[in-house]
This record gives C-alpha cells, sequence and structure tokens, in this order.
C-alpha cells in the first residue's frame, strides 16, 4: 500500500513522526510519501530539526506559506492534486486542523483516494476558529476516522457518521505516542532548565488569534499574567507574531520572555514546571501527559475531557477569573494515572488499520 502524508505545521511533522516509525517497521507492506506544504517556514524547521526528531525527510515540499487562508489553501490544493495524480497513492493521510489538512483532504477526495484523518472528531463549537472549520470538512469526507479519544467519537455519532459508511475508530492521541518517546530523549538534548537555573515556575504561551488579535482580551490576560508574575515565576515563549502586537501597542510584560524553543525544550519545561497556562490546544493535553495542571485562556476547547476531570480549567480572557483558576489549579492535587488518551499506542492502532484494509 502507497501512503501519502500530507503535513505542514510542526505540531503535526511531531505527530507524523512516531506514525511513520510504526509505518516502516512494515516495508513491505507498507510505504508512505511525505509531502511538506511549508505551511509553517522558520528556524526550527531546518534540517537539524528533523534529524534531531527523527523526522523522515518530506520527498515533496511545496512551499507554501505566508499568504491568506484562501490563497494557501488553494495553492496547496493545486499543488496536492498534481503530486497525488503523479503518485496514484493508496490513500492520503491528514493530521489535525490547519488548512494543508484541509488542501490534502480536498484533493485526494476529488481524485477519489481514500482518505484518513487523524485527530477526527474534536470540537470546540467555536466556527469563528478556521481550524473549526478544517476540521468538520475534513472528516465529512474522510474513509477512516482515527479519532483520539471517546469524547470526538461521540462528537461523530451524534453528527450521524455513522450513516456515512466511513471507518470511525478510537485510536487514542499520537501526541501521547510523541510525547511518550521524546521525553526519553528531552534531559539529554536540552538544557534549558540548568542554563536558566529554573526551579519553581509556570509556563505559559498566548499565540491564538483569538487573543492576540483582540486587544481587550488581550490588555486582560496581560494584566492577569503581571499580577500573577509577582507570586511565581512565569516564563513565556513568545511568539514573534505576539511579540510584535505586544510591542506595536505598548502593552508591557513584567516577566520573563525567551524566543520561541524547540519541543525537546518544551518537554523539559513541562516536567519541571508547577502549571501551565496556555490557550493553544496540543499544549493542553502535554501539560496532563506530563501531570501538570493547565489553566487554558480560551472560552472553549477541544480537549473537553480534561476540564470534566478536573485537570484543566478555562478561564477565558477576564483577568479576575484568570486569577481566581491560577488559585484554584497551582494548589490542586489530581490522580493523573487516568487513561485518556490511548496509553501511547494510538500510532500502532492506525498501522494495524491499514495493515488490514482490503
Amino acid at each position: 500500500m502507497k501512503i501519502i502524508s500530507v503535513i505542514g505545521a510542526r505540531p503535526q511533522f511531531i505527530k507524523a513522526a512516531v506514525v511513520s516509525r510504526s509505518i516502516m517497521k512494515y516495508p513491505d507492506e507498507l510505504n508512505e510519501i511525505i509531502i511538506h506544504t511549508g505551511q509553517h517556514f522558520d528556524d526550527n524547521m531546518s534540517k537539524i530539526f528533523f534529524e534531531e526528531m527523527e523526522i523522515p525527510n518530506p520527498v515533496y515540499n511545496l512551499g507554501i506559506h505566508g499568504k491568506s487562508h484562501g490563497a494557501m489553501t488553494g495553492e496547496m490544493l493545486e499543488g496536492i492534486e498534481k503530486i497525488l495524480m503523479n503518485e496514484k497513492p493508496d490513500l492520503v493521510m491528514v493530521y489535525g486542523d490547519t488548512n494543508s489538512t484541509l488542501a490534502g483532504a480536498l484533493a485526494a477526495r476529488k481524485l477519489n483516494i481514500r482518505l484518513a484523518h487523524v485527530e477526527a472528531g474534536l470540537r470546540s463549537f467555536n466556527n469563528k476558529m478556521p481550524e473549526e472549520t478544517n476540521r468538520i470538512l475534513t472528516d465529512r469526507i474522510s474513509d477512516f476516522l482515527f479519532c483520539p479519544t471517546k469524547t470526538s467519537v461521540a462528537n461523530l455519532e451524534r453528527e450521524g457518521f455513522r450513516l456515512f459508511g466511513n471507518k470511525i475508530l478510537n485510536t487514542g492521541d499520537v501526541m501521547q505516542d510523541a510525547a511518550m518517546y521524546y521525553s526519553q530523549k528531552s534531559s539529554l538534548k536540552s538544557h534549558i532548565i540548568s542554563d536558566m537555573k529554573l526551579s519553581y515556575f509556570i509556563l505559559c504561551t498566548l499565540h491564538r488569534a483569538e487573543n492576540t488579535d483582540d486587544l481587550k482580551r488581550l490588555q486582560s490576560i496581560v494584566d492577569a499574567l503581571n499580577s500573577i508574575s509577582k507570586m511565581i515565576n512565569i516564563i513565556l515563549p513568545l511568539h514573534p507574531r505576539t511579540k510584535k502586537i505586544l510591542e506595536t501597542n505598548k502593552i508591557s510584560l513584567d516577566f520573563k520572555t525567551i524566543d520561541p524553543v524547540g519541543y525537546f525544550d518544551v518537554i523539559e519545561l513541562l516536567k519541571h514546571c508547577r502549571l501551565v497556562m496556555t490557550d493553544s490546544g496540543g499544549m493542553q493535553k502535554e501539560a496532563f501527559f506530563f501531570k501538570k495542571h493547565c489553566v487554558t485562556l480560551r472560552d472553549d476547547t477541544e480537549w473537553i475531557e480534561l476540564v470534566e476531570k478536573g485537570f484543566n480549567i478555562l478561564s477565558g480572557a477576564d483577568t479576575d477569573k484568570i486569577k481566581q483558576s491560577f488559585e484554584t489549579m497551582i494548589s490542586k492535587t489530581s490522580d493523573f494515572s487516568e487513561d485518556l488518551y490511548g496509553g501511547g499506542k494510538a500510532s500502532e492502532r492506525i498501522v494495524d488499520c491499514f495493515l488490514n484494509i482490503r
């Protein structure tokens, strides 16, 4: 079986790496070709990134980035379609909810090539998010829906997907596979904790457009973080886009910011922090993987099971609510042994499905 994987953002490469490792265990049965759309294009996607993360080099790189949603998706669709027509794969695999995901899905569907969606069934129920549109459309046209949680399976069933003739599988979350694999290597690859002499601190990220493009929300979040930083150190790897918005609007941070860091550094920061505060989707789960509570600086989340089980709390952007959420979570104790995401065997379950396709 020839499989083409379409990916374009750093988190997708990390997720795809663990699936690729499982695919490579069956060289006589499965052959994977990777297309990199170019959606993420920066120094963190250098040759060293691929070597250190043990990620197979893409066979194709479309180099499409820095454009509007429509232009980027359209150019990706055109480029991927040409490759699919030339390679004639048996199946296309896409990950998550980016423009690369939707473009790969549309290209496969229009050529009647079977389509597999990793991270299917996630819903924030916020249609203002471009990611929500991407994931809903991709789910609807996929043949294989690889769901990371029971909640995501339930979402698809509630939307009638059992009637559409596709295969729905609760595989678990490939991000847990990645976290478990790379956590064994991170202490050797990263020295960020010792170099920065970190001990008692909060790991914070702030980059989502709904927060950074709304100056009222942004200022409210910053006010809360500035207040919290008087009680505990906050370490914020600052996204260049967020940094520019803060500087342009003269919004000041009273705590430590650092340049964006690689995945090994992120793992070490997660291992050693006291609490996570983030508007990232992925980091909410990563906090759980490394047994840390999380305050999510959003009004909604795709990972609702973390909120329901008390590992995560939604604070929105209100200053007082963020501070209250911090007070609740900084001293909380929980049993993190519950298996919510498949126990690190999601990639094996995905590959087992491919091996049994007839």
